[in-house]
């Protein structure tokens, strides 16, 4: 079931309702077009300040990441922003957040990002993960490994992000702050960094440039090279699978970078 964008006024009025006695009046809101997982992606303005709202409908696929979003955010604030309320009204279910005023990250080499980007991931590892509900990284990817013994190599308790699209990433003067926590995850530690080298890749980084780029993050260095590449292998399966026959230009990207980090693990070993 794709996610089909709307505007804050396309919302059925007891969902809009809901939201404006959490938030007050609102005065203007903004439609964001990045959002690649939410139906509605919006800032808001009231008299008290602005609000990000991201919501699906209820009986969307995908609707469970909204409340484990709203699980996890304690957890990992204020290395997120802050999740100020969750409604669930006439068939909608949505998050109002902190809003943050910062740009989408910029991957490519030689970025003043990248540091920030570093830090973040290293705040991350150090992180522990909550006694919640969570996906595990050898379910995950399970059915992308050639040898199913190989996925038992991502098992561990650290608490993943595991999406590390830009657009997740909103840098500030300070810091990297990671939004779209619906697909955390449990599992090595080393296994976000991992993610990170294919979108590096994909922003114009050699696969060596980004592995010693991540090998900045402590966590990096636990990782077994055989686990490494049996993960660079894998994700190069699950991006053929996301890119599919129809791709459009990031997919086929971010399929053409996992592709290449595989054969240079392969290259390496």
């Amino acid at each position: 079931m794709a996610v089909t964008a709307v505007d804050f006024d396309d919302l059925p009025s007891p969902a809009r309702t809901a939201i404006e006695a959490e938030t007050g009046q609102i005065l203007q809101a903004e439609t964001i077009s990045a959002g690649l997982n939410s139906a509605l992606s919006v800032r808001i303005h009231t008299a008290a300040g602005a609000v990000f709202l991201k919501g699906l409908r209820t009986d969307h696929r995908w609707a469970w990441t909204q409340q484990r979003e709203a699980d996890i955010n304690p957890y990992v604030t204020p290395l997120a922003p802050r999740l100020l309320f969750h409604v669930v009204a006439d068939g909608w279910d949505v998050l109002g957040f902190e809003a943050i005023d910062g740009h989408h990250a910029d991957y490519s080499p030689g970025s003043p990002d990248l540091p920030k980007v570093v830090d973040a991931m290293r705040l991350l590892g150090e992180t522990p993960c909550p006694d919640i509900e969570l996906r595990r990284a050898e379910q995950r990817l399970a059915g992308y490994v050639d040898n199913p013994a190989d996925a038992e190599m991502f098992k561990g308790d650290a608490l993943l992000h595991t999406d590390w699209n830009n657009h997740n990433v909103l840098v500030t003067d300070d810091h990297a702050h990671l939004v779209d926590w619906g697909w955390a995850t449990r599992g090595a530690v080393w296994l976000d960094p991992a993610h990170w080298i294919i979108w590096l890749i994909a922003a114009g980084h050699t696969p060596a440039e980004g592995e010693k780029l991540v090998s900045q993050v402590p966590g990096w260095s636990t990782a077994p090279p055989a686990a490494v590449d049996a993960f660079a292998a894998a994700s190069s399966s699950l991006w053929d699978e996301i890119a599919g026959n129809a791709s459009d230009g990031w997919t086929s990207r971010q399929r053409s970078a996992a592709r290449q980090w595989c054969d240079h693990r392969a290259d390496h070993a």
